[in-house]
């Protein structure tokens, strides 16, 4: 009986868990560039009961008894499918549509990756910088801040699907301006560490930062200006999660209930 109590339990706290991770994803639903995630569980460990053995009449009994000790979350997993394009103002707003990061210096001088391009142009020490709203530096494809120098007007500032940035000079023409924008692929983005702001972080099991401008073999994104791209998070499919959840939890908050019950019943029979 204490057994399946326990059980129980570590059912309704991965449920528990399960709910957390949907919360996040419904509150993050307007999120630019935000990935939704998705809970993974396991079964613990089993209790062998009676091995395989023989009957007293010499029959072969082949298969032993076997009870497992509940679940937990094994992990919780990132999916990156690819959100929706939407359109924005902002001349410095760039999507991306296929399997690319931007790359981010941040304040502590490491790298990190995000998939939202609501970027600024901001004055700089030596001119105009691309740079997040937080004011981290928007790296190129030599991991250096992407910077303007000159007497530039920001709305002339146009880029390539290849990342590209160019200048419109006074007849409207496109000119190149040398820089192009930083976009890395991973070998498993699911195994990027999340941290705030959209941001992710090498970890051993994403592998290291592919650099699209170098890299021979990948398939190449493509960079769109004037959008952004939206979260993809299915806001039917977590609510359809987020029921199914519920009556787990519910499940298994009603086996602890009838195992009360079983063990008050098992108590009064010596009365």
């Amino acid at each position: 009986m204490v057994r399946s109590l326990w059980s129980a339990a570590t059912g309704m706290m991965a449920q528990q868990t399960a709910v957390d991770t949907i919360s996040n994803n419904i509150s993050n639903i307007n999120t630019t560039g935000f990935k939704t995630s998705q809970n993974e569980f396991k079964s613990l460990l089993y209790q062998e009961l009676q091995a395989e053995t023989t009957s007293a009449n010499g029959e072969t009994k082949p298969i032993d008894s076997q009870v497992g000790l509940g679940v937990r979350s094994s992990s919780i997993t990132t999916i990156f499918r690819q959100g929706s394009m939407l359109e924005s103002p902002s001349a410095s707003a760039f999507a991306i549509e296929g399997n690319g990061f931007f790359s981010v210096k941040g304040n502590d001088g490491n790298t990190y990756y995000t998939r939202n391009g609501n970027f600024n142009i901001s004055i700089g020490r030596n001119g105009l910088e691309l740079t997040t709203t937080e004011g981290n530096p928007v790296l190129d494809t030599r991991g250096q801040p992407i910077v303007f120098q000159g007497t530039l007007t920001a709305s002339n500032i146009t880029v390539t699907g290849d990342g590209e940035f160019c200048y419109l000079d006074d007849k409207g023409n496109p000119a190149s301006m040398g820089i192009r924008i930083g976009i890395s692929q991973f070998n498993n983005p699911a195994g990027l560490e999340k941290l705030d702001s959209s941001l992710y972080k090498v970890s051993a099991a994403s592998g290291n930062p592919i650099n699209e401008a170098t890299a021979t073999n990948i398939q190449k994104s493509t960079i769109v200006q004037g959008y952004l791209e939206g979260s993809n998070v299915q806001l039917a499919d977590e609510m359809v999660n987020l029921i199914v959840a519920q009556r787990a939890y519910e499940a298994n908050s009603k086996a602890i209930t009838t195992s009360d019950t079983m063990m008050g019943q098992a108590n009064q029979l010596k009365q």
